[in-house]
C-alpha cells in the first residue's frame, strides 16, 4: 500500500474545503492550491461601486452534510456560522399573471397555492411534496451520501426488499411528465420544473427522479449573516484551525505524475509542490482536456458539448427597485417555459422572453435591510454553454433588455446604479474547459446520475470533487463530494 501523508488540494471551491477539512483532521499535512485571491470557487463575490455581490450560488440547504462536516472534526455548525432558517423559499411572478410565495411550512404553502390556483392545485401539490420526500428518503443514503453507485449497486444498497421505493424514484419519466401528475396549472407546473435548473438541466430530458429537490427545499432553506460567502470563509478558517495551509493567487500548472501515480503538482511559476496525492476540485473536463498534463488526461472520460449543462448570463447590480415587494429569493416567468430549453439545448441561444432569477441580497430574514444609497442584486438568465465558442457579446444587450422588459411586465422597475455583467465566456475563463456550463454534465436521460465521475480516478493517488463529480452540482453536493474524495483517499491509504 501507498503510504500518504502529504496531499495537494487544487482548488478551494466546496468540495476542496470540505476535502481539505476531513484530509487535515485525519492528521494529512494538507496543501490547497488556489489560483483565486479567496476561497469559494462559484461561490463568489464581484466588486460593484463598492459593493461587495454575490456572483454564483445563492441558496444554502441539506444543512446536514455541513454539520457532519463538523461534527466529525469535534467542532459545531452554529460556533461557526450564523445560519438563519427561511420562512419565505422563494417569491414568484408571472408575466401573464399571478404572484405565489412558497414557505418553509408546508400547509402555508398550501393554503397559498389553493388561494391561487384552486383546492385541487393545492392537493395536488401535497401529494408531490409526499412523492418528492419519499425520493429524497430512498436515495439520501444509497446514493447521494455515496461513492457513486452504478445501477445494479444502487439497487443493492436499496435492498431487493424496497424495490417498490426505487420503482418510486420514477427515473424512467421526465420531471415535466411527472409534474403533470400533480398540476393542471401550467404556472405551477412550471415552477416546480424550475428545480431541474439547479442541476443545470430541462426538465423535459430530467427524470422525475430529481424531483426529490423540492424536498431538500422544503426540508430548509437557510440565509447565511454575513452573506453566502461567508460559508466558503467559514470552511477555509475551519480548516485552517485543523492545520491546513492555504496558497491563494496560485495557479497549478500540471498534476505531476512519477511511476504510474500522482507525485504533487507544478504551480505556473515552475515551483514544484512534491504530495503523495492530489484532490482536484475543478470540473473534471479540466483533466480530460490535457490543461493539467497529460499524465492525468486519461483519469477521467471527457463529455461532448452537447451533454454540458446550463450556462448563465448574470448581472450584479447596484441599484434602486420599485414596484414589486422583492424577497431574498424571487423568480419571474414568461409563459412559453419549454421554448427556453429549445433555445438553449438545441439552437444554443436564449429565448426571446427567459425567466429571470433575482438574488435580492439585503433582504430577508437574516438581512439588515435595504440600504438607502442601493441594493445588492443578482441576476441570472440561462445560456447555452458555449463560452468556449462565441463571446456573446453582441447577445448580452438584447438579452438584458428582454430581461428588464418581462420585470417590468411583473411590476418591478429597476434603476441601475452600476453592475458586472458575467457570460458564458467569461465563466469559461473563469472555469476553463467548462464552456461556461456552471453544473459539470446535464442529468438529461434515465441514467446520467451515473455517467458523472466518481472521487476515483484512473490515475492511482489522483482523487476528483466538485460540482462535475458525483453526487452533484450545487453547495452541499459540492461539499459532499469532497468528503467523498477524503474517505476514498483515507480508505485508500488505510487510514
Amino acid at each position: 500500500m501507498h503510504r500518504c501523508r502529504r496531499v495537494v488540494v487544487v482548488g478551494a471551491g466546496m468540495g476542496g474545503l470540505a476535502a481539505a477539512i476531513d484530509l487535515a483532521n485525519a492528521g494529512m499535512e494538507v496543501i490547497v492550491c488556489e489560483r483565486a485571491d479567496r476561497p469559494g470557487g462559484k461561490m463568489r463575490e464581484l466588486d460593484v461601486d463598492g459593493l461587495r455581490i454575490a456572483g454564483g450560488p445563492t441558496v444554502f440547504t441539506m444543512r446536514w452534510i455541513f454539520e457532519g462536516l463538523f461534527a466529525d472534526a469535534d467542532a459545531t455548525l452554529d460556533d461557526w456560522l450564523d445560519l438563519v432558517p427561511a420562512e419565505v423559499l422563494a417569491r414568484h411572478a408571472w408575466r401573464s399573471g399571478g404572484r405565489l410565495d412558497l414557505f418553509a411550512d408546508i400547509d402555508r404553502s398550501a393554503d397559498a397555492i389553493g388561494a391561487f390556483a384552486g383546492a385541487a392545485e393545492a392537493k395536488g401539490y401535497r401529494a408531490f411534496c409526499a412523492r418528492s420526500a419519499d425520493i429524497f428518503r430512498t436515495l439520501k443514503d444509497s446514493f447521494i451520501a455515496a461513492d457513486r453507485p452504478s445501477m445494479h449497486g444502487l439497487v443493492g444498497r436499496v435492498g431487493v426488499k424496497n424495490l417498490a421505493a426505487m420503482k418510486r424514484t420514477v427515473p424512467y419519466i421526465t420531471m415535466w411528465r411527472a409534474l403533470g401528475e400533480h398540476f393542471k396549472d401550467p404556472r405551477l407546473r412550471q415552477l416546480f420544473a424550475r428545480y431541474a435548473t439547479y442541476v443545470g438541466s430541462s426538465p423535459w430530458h430530467t427524470p422525475a427522479t430529481l424531483m426529490l429537490i423540492a424536498h431538500v427545499e422544503q426540508e430548509g432553506v437557510w440565509l447565511v449573516r454575513g452573506g453566502i460567502c461567508r460559508v466558503a470563509d467559514a470552511l477555509r478558517e475551519f480548516a485552517e484551525a485543523k492545520g491546513a495551509q492555504f496558497r491563494f493567487e496560485t495557479s497549478v500548472a500540471e498534476i505531476a505524475v512519477a511511476q504510474g501515480r500522482a507525485a504533487g503538482v507544478v504551480l505556473e511559476t515552475g515551483e514544484n509542490v512534491q504530495a503523495d496525492a492530489v484532490v482536484f476540485n475543478g470540473d473534471t473536463q479540466a483533466l480530460a482536456t490535457g490543461l493539467l498534463g497529460g499524465g492525468v488526461r486519461d483519469a477521467v472520460p471527457p463529455i461532448a458539448p452537447e451533454e454540458r449543462s446550463l450556462s448563465a448570463i448574470t448581472w450584479c447590480i447596484k441599484a434602486e427597485t420599485s414596484g414589486f415587494p422583492l424577497h431574498h429569493h424571487n423568480v419571474f416567468f414568461a409563459e412559453d417555459y419549454a421554448r427556453e430549453f429549445d433555445a438553449v439545448f438545441k439552437e444554443r441561444t436564449i429565448t426571446e422572453a427567459p425567466t429571470v432569477y433575482i438574488c435580492a441580497q439585503d433582504r430577508g430574514e437574516a438581512a439588515d435591510g435595504v440600504p438607502t444609497d442601493g441594493e445588492r442584486l443578482l441576476l441570472l438568465v440561462n445560456a447555452p454553454p458555449d463560452g468556449d465558442r462565441q463571446d456573446f457579446a453582441a447577445l448580452k444587450a438584447s438579452v438584458e433588455e428582454r430581461a428588464m422588459a418581462l420585470l417590468r411586465a411583473c411590476g418591478l422597475e429597476i434603476d441601475r446604479r452600476a453592475e458586472v455583467v458575467t457570460t458564458p465566456y467569461q465563466f469559461d475563463q473563469l472555469f476553463p474547459a467548462t464552456g461556461g456550463a456552471l453544473y459539470g454534465r446535464a442529468s438529461h436521460g434515465m441514467t446520467a446520475s451515473f455517467k458523472r465521475p466518481s472521487a476515483v480516478t484512473k490515475v492511482p493517488g489522483v482523487y476528483a470533487c466538485g460540482g462535475s463529480v458525483h453526487p452533484g452540482a450545487g453547495v452541499p453536493m459540492a461539499a459532499m463530494s469532497g468528503r467523498l474524495a477524503a474517505r476514498r483517499l483515507l480508505a485508500d491509504n488505510g487510514t
